[in-house]
């Protein structure tokens, strides 16, 4: 099949950069200072023995980290130019996921199978009261963000699980947290970026994710939080998903499906000047 002589070769690469492979100029929700924490506090990090941590763990501008902590991968950063750069990194990716248009509004308990997506979470007494799973339907790039107002709250009885996402390569899972984050059940998943304070009732196993507080603390009882990632349903290897970390900004396929991505505002003057050059040639060639 001959292109139309009216398809300029600058109309060309315009529909090559909309429609190819590669996202037009999107840039990741965490930057690479931040990405490198499995547990990050602006007032601090305290933990009661052992917590066991693959990432970076740090503070700033607060210095105290606790202690007693076995590092598999990173280290102690305590209010090091890491450490406040990824806090400078963090009330950016804050200020992103919130500007996101969600998709649907959820209720607070999140029980039940949920697809990728934007989700606004309405304020309840707990957000997780029992297995939550988050299908990916057979995608390796799908993407959660859940919106919440207020408090994430999580009960004993509660575990989050990500299936059907391939190697998990692609996939992003933020959960952006209004006030404070309390996570009481055995396993959970994702990136936390709660305002406020982050806790456990100790014994929380967060295996591909990190636990990121903009304006108070991490408090740790023996958890294990990592971004490596560990396997949280012992059928599945998510080790290339960088810690669900790979969802990019807003106008990349933020929503996970398998569509094109929405072009940014540089894409979008490319486009402008190549449908300029279509019009051009088609007047020429009329």
């Amino acid at each position: 099949m001959k292109t139309p002589k009216y398809l300029s070769t600058l109309s060309l690469a315009v529909i090559g950069a909309l429609y190819g492979s590669s996202p037009a100029w999107a840039a990741p929700i965490l930057a690479p200072d931040l990405a490198s924490f499995a547990v990050l506090g602006a007032a601090g990090v305290t933990n009661v023995p052992t917590s066991t941590i693959s990432g970076n763990l740090g503070s700033a501008p607060n210095a105290s980290v606790g202690g007693g902590y076995v590092f598999t991968s990173g280290s102690l950063q305590a209010n090091t130019a890491i450490a406040q750069q990824a806090q400078l990194d963090l009330d950016a990716a804050i200020t992103a996921l919130n500007l996101m248009v969600p998709s649907s509004t959820l209720g607070p308990d999140l029980t039940g199978i949920i697809f990728p997506g934007i989700y606004s979470v309405l304020a309840g007494p707990t957000n997780l009261s029992g297995n939550l799973i988050l299908d990916g339907g057979g995608n390796s790039n799908a993407v959660w963000v859940f919106q919440m107002a207020s408090t994430l709250i999580t009960s004993t009885t509660s575990n989050v699980t990500v299936t059907n996402v391939g190697d998990g390569s692609g996939v992003g899972l933020y959960w952006s947290v209004g006030s404070a984050a309390t996570l009481n059940g055995a396993t959970f998943a994702g990136n936390v970026l709660a305002h406020d304070l982050i806790s456990s009732d100790g014994n929380l196993t967060l295996g591909c994710g990190r636990l990121l507080s903009a304006t108070t603390q991490v408090t740790l009882i023996q958890d294990t939080i990592s971004i490596g990632c560990m396997d949280n349903d012992a059928t599945t290897n998510f080790e290339a998903s960088g810690g669900f970390d790979q969802g990019v900004d807003i106008g990349s396929g933020g929503t996970g499906g398998p569509g094109n991505p929405v072009p940014e505002p540089a894409t979008l003057a490319l486009l402008g000047l190549g449908l300029a050059g279509l019009g051009f040639s088609r007047r020429r060639h009329g």
